[in-house]
């Protein structure tokens, strides 16, 4: 009977390790997918900021340029029908400046408040968001790996991620090139 008890409390107790060992490694499993989910993320922010801010640039220039080069166009067509004298000139400037002003108002029935500033108010919207997603990102990408090298290095767990191969991960830093800001360049 002692014989039986020791057979079943050493099984209990094996039991009792592997669970143990066995939640262990899950742990440091789930740390260090934790961590690379994280750079997955900033990965995908990144992305769409090299995809999105230049074709946000081009749409502000487009704007720009298109409320310039129609109240320019405007401007030389009223000039140009105040300067001349000569009627058939005079009725192809009106019926060109009609066509600029129709466009124009198509244009501003669409978009009210159609100005070159809105659009850079926008644009720098954007910008300060995906900027903000990014070091929401990164600042979760170092809290987790914050989180990871602490439980590779607390006991017990030191003792299986070092039979793993598990090795400390560096946290995100900001470089001093990125500490510099050019702003946004046309």
């Amino acid at each position: 009977m002692n014989q039986t008890v020791a057979i079943i409390l050493l099984i209990l107790l094996g039991v009792v390790i592997i669970s143990f060992l066995i939640n262990l490694y899950n742990k440091l499993v789930m740390l260090k997918f934790n961590v690379d989910k994280a750079y997955g993320n900033i990965d995908v922010v990144l992305k769409q900021r090299a995809d999105e801010i230049p074709n946000l640039v081009t749409v502000a220039k487009h704007f720009m340029n298109y409320e310039e080069k129609l109240l320019t166009h405007l401007t030389e067509l009223r000039t140009f029908y105040n300067s001349t004298t000569d009627s058939d000139q005079r009725t192809a400037l009106a019926n060109e400046t009609s066509k600029a002003l129709s466009s124009f108002f198509a244009v501003s029935e669409n978009y009210p408040e159609l100005k070159s500033n809105n659009n850079f108010l926008e644009l720098q919207k954007r910008i300060s968001d995906l900027e903000n997603k990014i070091a929401d990102r990164r600042e979760f990408f170092n809290d987790s790996v914050n989180l990871y090298n602490i439980g590779i290095h607390e006991f017990p767990n030191v003792i299986l991620a070092k039979m793993l191969g598990y090795k400390d991960k560096t946290l995100l830093e900001i470089t001093n090139e990125e500490k510099q800001y050019d702003g946004v360049q046309f």
